[in-house]
């Protein structure tokens, strides 16, 4: 999400990721008009920018893979963040056991974590574990931010989603899909655009 993709009636959050010269307004100080993106366009570096280094113990360790035909890898940032049941639901990628997947070639990565505060924070220190290229041979696709309950999103969290978005490349959200709660962990529309996006970006070149 982008900042032309606030809410309404929300105010704008200013990007802090982006140049000046890229945030919203114009040299009048009068607001651009909003526009929509789909979400597999950048909303975020689509390379590393060497900032915002965390602590060594609040990152994600390195581990070297086992061995699959998976496209993508699904990084859970922390426990429960729904890797499971985008594994089952989205086929194509592999869970990543809660560690960057350290092998040789470029291996696609998408970050996954609940919409609470700990899950987006945790998210907030994978993505500058990656920014600050603490860790190397990553193609980070994304980050996608599993809703925790059903309903609409205290603003604070709203906000907080906003701004990671604006340190990964990309983000996509899964609304609340009750048939999950029910155990059945299909392919449900809300996951349709997921799946059709990461199938594109993981096509051989």
């Amino acid at each position: 999400m982008v900042e032309g993709d606030a809410l309404a009636g929300d105010v704008p959050v200013v990007n802090p990721w982006l140049p000046q010269s890229d945030r919203q307004g114009d040299t009048n100080g009068k607001p651009r008009r909003p526009v929509q993106r789909t979400s597999s366009e950048l909303s975020g570096p689509e390379a590393p920018q060497g900032a915002g280094v965390p602590r060594p113990e609040q990152g994600l360790p390195l581990a070297r893979p086992r061995l699959n035909d998976s496209r993508w890898w699904w990084l859970g940032v922390h426990g429960g963040a729904g890797v499971s049941t985008l594994e089952q639901a989205v086929p194509g990628g592999s869970d990543a056991e809660r560690a960057w997947p350290v092998a040789s070639g470029k291996q696609p990565v998408v970050l996954v974590a609940r919409s609470t505060a700990h899950g987006l924070g945790a998210a907030q220190i994978a993505a500058q574990q990656w920014a600050s290229r603490m860790v190397t041979g990553i193609d980070l696709l994304g980050l996608v931010v599993v809703a925790d309950a059903p309903g609409r999103r205290p603003r604070v969290l709203r906000d907080r989603v906003r701004l990671v978005s604006g340190a990964v490349p990309r983000l996509w959200e899964v609304p609340w899909v009750e048939s999950w709660r029910l155990g059945e962990p299909h392919l449900p529309k809300e996951c349709v655009s997921l799946a059709r996006d990461l199938i594109r970006l993981t096509q051989p070149t």
